[in-house]
């Protein structure tokens, strides 16, 4: 499934719709945000900590700009990490338990040393992990988008973008969106 990926503006109220056309020509309609894998669609919840936590767009993206300041990150990068993410969205949880704008994993939020449920810190701690990746595939994008998806274990392994649809998706969207094409350094 993800043969073709449509986004229909308008289509809800506040958002839009997706529609994934499968090679069988199955056609699967999803609103909100969502993690796509080979497994799959899987909706991305409300609800950091069982609140409603509203952030306005503006301040996330100072946010962003402060924390790719501070890191020596393009902040187009780090915006279009965010977007790709969790549009912004500072109450999103993934059913694997990342959280926040930059969907932290625990135990990643817990070797950076931030809360990743305090919008400051979890933009700060993605901006933290993405700069480390880009240091350690020496500013190549791809391979760091890559690590910030799949792991830096998993770009080591394949010794370049891991073959998970995933994940090739991810540094495509992203690239595309900062107008970076098909990769390169940054």
């Amino acid at each position: 499934m993800a043969a073709v990926v449509v986004g229909l503006a308008g289509a809800t109220s506040g958002g839009a719709q997706v529609l994934a056309i499968g090679d069988d020509g199955a056609v699967a309609t999803y609103a909100g945000a969502a993690v796509w894998s080979d497994a799959g669609v899987t909706p991305i919840t409300q609800g950091v900590r069982g609140r409603a936590v509203v952030v306005a767009p503006a301040e996330v993206r100072r946010e962003l700009a402060a924390a790719a300041a501070a890191q020596a990150l393009d902040p187009a990068l780090l915006e279009a990490v965010a977007w790709a993410e969790s549009r912004f969205r500072h109450d999103a949880l993934s059913p694997k338990g990342a959280a926040g704008v930059m969907q932290l994993m625990p135990g990643t939020a817990r070797d950076l040393g931030v809360d990743r449920f305090d919008l400051t810190q979890n933009i700060a701690g993605g901006a933290a992990y993405l700069g480390g990746m880009m240091r350690r595939f020496g500013g190549n994008r791809s391979l760091a988008l890559a690590a910030y998806n799949a792991g830096p274990g998993a770009v080591d392994r394949y010794g370049g973008v891991p073959p998970f649809a995933e994940t090739q998706a991810y540094v495509a969207q992203i690239l595309a969106r900062v107008g970076a094409g098909s990769g390169g350094q940054e």
